[in-house]
């Protein structure tokens, strides 16, 4: 077995929403594969205790950061433009950064829910947009979509949410096969419930969490870990002949049946 099939080293990736979650669950995962990692999220002093802690655990790595809300297009441009000053162009584009606004489908407004579409789906296209000049100076790239099973089928999140992922999906099959000829490969994972910040007041409810759990195959709720080691993989020289698929990372949940 070659070793440097399950190793990232020399390799720069760049998470959005990095500093929290499972976008922080991410950067650490590709730093323990020997990456560098660039991270980007919103909230300044969120962003620099992560890049601090990450450098802690990981002193012979690169961890730089940059606040940037990816949802605005004039910040998605500063942040590939801070990405190209480094001069290595990029190997790993992981897009993570998203949110959510919950309602009933007649209760949003429409600047609501096409905000939905702005930071889950358009954000994700159009740094994928713009970071290929830089995924193909490499001979092989790879960029991983954060999405949902709510993409997949329905789940409490509100009608747009689910859109928005499902549109990611098929974005990233389209993207897939478009982008196979310049040796980008392009993947996404679909998790479930999963343990973060954004989770927590619904799983606090002792009900809700169990309407979860009798749908959920594997009995639990998921960690960041979990879902960032499903995306390392796929940025992994050892899933080279992987692209287009999205990665339920889900306990069973999509395959429940009765």
């Amino acid at each position: 077995m070659d070793p440097k099939r399950w190793r990232l080293d020399g390799q720069l990736a760049l998470v959005t929403g990095g500093s929290a979650g499972i976008g922080r669950a991410i950067a650490r995962e590709l730093l323990g594969f020997g990456a560098d990692v660039l991270l980007a999220a919103r909230d300044v002093a969120a962003l620099d205790a992560v890049r601090a802690e990450l450098m802690e655990d990981f002193p012979d790595r690169d961890v730089q950061a940059f606040v940037a809300d990816v949802a605005d297009d004039e910040q998605r441009r500063e942040l590939l433009d801070w990405v190209e000053d480094f001069g290595e162009g990029l190997h790993i584009l992981v897009n993570n950064a998203g949110g959510n606004l919950t309602k009933a489908a007649t209760d949003y407004t429409e600047d609501e829910w096409r905000q939905v579409f702005e930071v889950n789906v358009f954000s994700a296209f159009e740094l994928s947009r713009y970071a290929h000049p830089l995924l193909t100076r490499h001979a092989a790239s790879s960029i991983v979509n954060v999405g949902s099973v709510s993409g997949a089928t329905h789940v409490r999140t509100g009608a747009p949410y689910g859109m928005s992922k499902a549109a990611m999906h098929q974005m990233t099959r389209n993207l897939a096969v478009e982008w196979a000829e310049d040796g980008v490969r392009v993947n996404a994972v679909a998790p479930w419930y999963i343990r973060t910040r954004r989770t927590s007041d619904k799983l606090a409810d002792p009900d809700y969490l169990d309407e979860v759990l009798l749908r959920t195959p594997l009995g639990r709720i998921g960690e960041p870990e979990e879902v960032a080691a499903a995306v390392a993989f796929l940025c992994l020289p050892a899933s080279a002949y992987i692209t287009g698929e999205c990665i339920a990372v889900d306990g069973g949940f999509l395959r429940y049946g009765f």
